[in-house]
């Protein structure tokens, strides 16, 4: 696979303890100590209040990152085409499913299905932001977070356009939780462009590599990065957060990982 090189011109953040991209750079960057707590997510105010009551976790975990990464470039969320990338489907909404299905009564309620098929967040983000550009929508178990980021990447290389990756997950409730133990919502969202521009961060290439993936030295963070796919790219944050040349190692497939070089800008 050739290199392939984008700009960072804004970064969404939201999970256990990290509030926001700022509050988060703070935290990976060592600035400040990481207190792990739960995930709080916004209520979508973009959505109109039918669809805002009928949303689920990812739905407004999606929302609350891309716009924020969206707002930091200074860009319209309608121009730009989307790439959503997540471990599974909706977790709560699964469970709420196999309940229905195990009960006496399988009448599945419209809302629940709809929001179950895999681009249901999709959906609700070109209702959100009114965008009717191009979006993907893919899964790759442990390895969602570098194959959204690939398909970002292609994307931005090929088309010479700019792109929204936004790479979610969110828990299972019990039983299921037994089977995925994923601890709590996570998300993380990257507006990539071609070529460099005044709200640029960082230049990002990224390759193939067999070697090891990079650990964080905080014992918490590390724990999450392991627990919780999107949360893969954590490292990733933390080179951007640095505002240093550096060279990092993500976690991908079972022996190929994703080798990244990031500038800062």
């Amino acid at each position: 696979m050739h290199a392939l090189t984008a700009y960072i011109e804004g970064v969404g953040l939201l999970g256990p303890g990290l509030k926001d991209w700022p509050d988060g750079r703070a935290v990976i960057s060592g600035q400040q100590p990481y207190q792990p707590c739960k995930t709080v997510l916004p209520l979508p105010a973009l959505l109109p209040a039918a669809e805002r009551r009928r949303s689920g976790a990812m739905v407004r975990l999606t929302l609350a990152t891309g716009l924020e990464a969206i707002v930091a470039a200074g860009l319209d969320a309608a121009s730009l085409p989307s790439v959503f990338s997540a471990s599974g489907g909706d977790g709560e909404n699964c469970h709420a499913i196999c309940e229905m299905l195990a009960s006496a009564d399988r009448q599945i309620s419209p809302t629940r299905f709809h929001n179950s098929v895999h681009n249901a967040a999709a959906g609700y983000w070109g209702i959100a932001t009114g965008a009717m550009t191009p979006s993907s929508v893919l899964c790759g178990f442990d390895a969602s977070f570098g194959a959204g980021l690939l398909e970002a990447l292609v994307q931005v290389v090929v088309d010479h356009t700019r792109c929204v990756l936004l790479a979610c997950d969110t828990p299972y409730p019990e039983p299921l939780h037994s089977a995925r133990p994923i601890p709590d919502a996570f998300g993380i969202a990257l507006v990539l462009a071609p070529q460099h521009s005044a709200q640029a961060l960082a230049q990002i290439t990224v390759g193939l590599t067999d070697a090891d993936a990079d650990r964080l030295d905080d014992a918490a963070l590390e724990n999450l990065r392991i627990a919780i796919p999107a949360a893969r790219g954590l490292p990733l944050l933390r080179g951007i957060a640095l505002r240093q040349d550096q060279h990092v190692v993500l976690d991908y497939l079972d022996h190929t990982r994703l080798a990244a070089t990031i500038a800062a800008c």
